[in-house]
Formats: C-alpha cells, sequence, structure tokens
C-alpha cells in the first residue's frame, strides 16, 4: 500500500534539533513516502547532523529569510537535489527578547520589525522564492499558534502569529488561480527548542492538559506532524486560506 504522500517533493524549513515539530513533520512526510529537502539558517552542521537522524538523510539547503540573494537563489539550489515541489512546509519564526516577556508597551520598533519580517512577512518570501518550482496541486502549510487572543507573555510574537494568518489568507487569494493552496496549522504547546525560549512556557503547558477535551502531550508532536502531512497531501483538494487546529480542542474551549 502506498503512503498518503508517495512521489511527493518537500521543502521542510526551520528543523533545529530532533525535538522539532518540523524534524517530526519531515519524519512522518518521509514514512508516507515523500522526498524531502530541509533548509537551515546558521549553525547549519547541526542542522545536518539532525537530519541524517530522519529514516532517509535529507540534503540540507541554507536559508536566511532575511537574506534576499538566498531568497533569490532558493528554487535553483533547491533543483539541485529535486526537479520541483509539490509541498513547502514554513516552520520559521523569531523575536527578540524585548517582545517576549518582556513588557509589551516596551519593545522598540526595530525589534519589533525583526519580528514581523522574520515571523510573518517570511511566508510570502518563502513562498515567493518556491514559486518556479511549485504546480498546480501544490500545498504551502505554515506552522502557527493560534493569535486570536492575547496569550500571556507571548507578546509581540502574537501579533506576528496574527499577521502571518492575515498572510496565509492573502497568500491563498494570490496563489488560487494557479490551484496552490495555502494552510496554517495552529498547534498547540509542544517542548522544542523555540518553545523553552519563550517564557511563561512552561505555565502555559501545565494548562493546556487539563484544558484540552482531548488531552494534550507536550511531548509528543506526532499529531501536528500527520495533520501538517495531511494538508500537503492530495486529501483536502478544496481547502486554503485555513487554519487547522491540532490543540486537543483548547481553542473551542478557552483557557
Amino acid at each position: 500500500m502506498s503512503g498518503l504522500l508517495e512521489g511527493k517533493r518537500l521543502l521542510i524549513t526551520g528543523v533545529i534539533t530532533d525535538s522539532s515539530i518540523a524534524f517530526h513533520a519531515a519524519k512522518v512526510a518521509q514514512e508516507q513516502g515523500a522526498q524531502v529537502v530541509l533548509t537551515g539558517f546558521g549553525r547549519l552542521s547541526l542542522v545536518e547532523r539532525i537530519a541524517k537522524r530522519l529514516p532517509q538523510p535529507a540534503p540540507v539547503v541554507e536559508l536566511d529569510v532575511q537574506n534576499q540573494e538566498q531568497l533569490d537563489s532558493l528554487a535553483e539550489r533547491v533543483r539541485e537535489h529535486v526537479d520541483g515541489l509539490d509541498g513547502v512546509v514554513h516552520s520559521i519564526g523569531f523575536a527578540p527578547q524585548s517582545c517576549l516577556g518582556a513588557p509589551f508597551l516596551d519593545a522598540p520598533w526595530k525589534d519589533v520589525a525583526v519580528a514581523l519580517e522574520v515571523s510573518a512577512y517570511s511566508f510570502k518570501s518563502l513562498a515567493t522564492a518556491t514559486l518556479p518550482l511549485l504546480g498546480p496541486g501544490s500545498s504551502i502549510v505554515g506552522l502557527d499558534f493560534d493569535a486570536r487572543v492575547a496569550w500571556p507573555a507571548y507578546n509581540w510574537m502574537g501579533v506576528a502569529k496574527a499577521a502571518f494568518e492575515s498572510t496565509n489568507r492573502y497568500l491563498a487569494r494570490e496563489l488560487g488561480p494557479r490551484k496552490i493552496r495555502v494552510n496554517l496549522v495552529a498547534a498547540g504547546p509542544v517542548r522544542t527548542m523555540a518553545a523553552k525560549s519563550i517564557p511563561g512556557f512552561s505555565e502555559l503547558e501545565d494548562a493546556w492538559g487539563t484544558r484540552a477535551p482531548l488531552g494534550w502531550d507536550v511531548n509528543d508532536a506526532t499529531p501536528v506532524a500527520q495533520s501538517i502531512c495531511a494538508l500537503l497531501s492530495d486529501w483536502l483538494p478544496a481547502t486554503t486560506g485555513s487554519m487547522v487546529w491540532v490543540d486537543g480542542g483548547v481553542h473551542a474551549v478557552g483557557m
């Protein structure tokens, strides 16, 4: 029996460690028959080491979403490993310390601007950079944290995620005529390196499991990874501009 993603060629960003949601998405995708290329930022040798822990070692290409030269050459560099793409996963986010945990009113614009560029505008940048590789039926999936409410300590990253959600809708509108789908997966808290850098994250984790109707395991990224792969597959052909909650149901009942 063939896998859900048999023959699909995917570009997955945001793998930092093997606890990263992006790593789990790459693992599930490979198990479902996909060919995966990863992007890395900064310590590329670390990402290359992590890539070897996948069921099939995956190639890694460098991508700094604030570097226009790297964005402009991305399609050409990805083409060294695959002849096109059927799907792209955006799992990129960053905010300076002043934007997370510190008083919301104190963050300077220069720091907020970085958070917005890396965490929201980069969704458009990545879509544009990979467009030459994408054809009808392709799927772009972004990794989100529900920004409809103000979370404790999340501050300007929450604002960036709200911009990210809006960008998703506009990308869906723009790329729909090309038959390219664009959607988000809004995940509950998963214990990753990125999550540990958010002040107050442990309190959020503790509350989540008690509030989620289905329960929630902060150490298990597999449900999120499987949902990403479902959106990358051909099984949601008329779904775009949407946000799929994978949070145990907390979004429906509140905290």
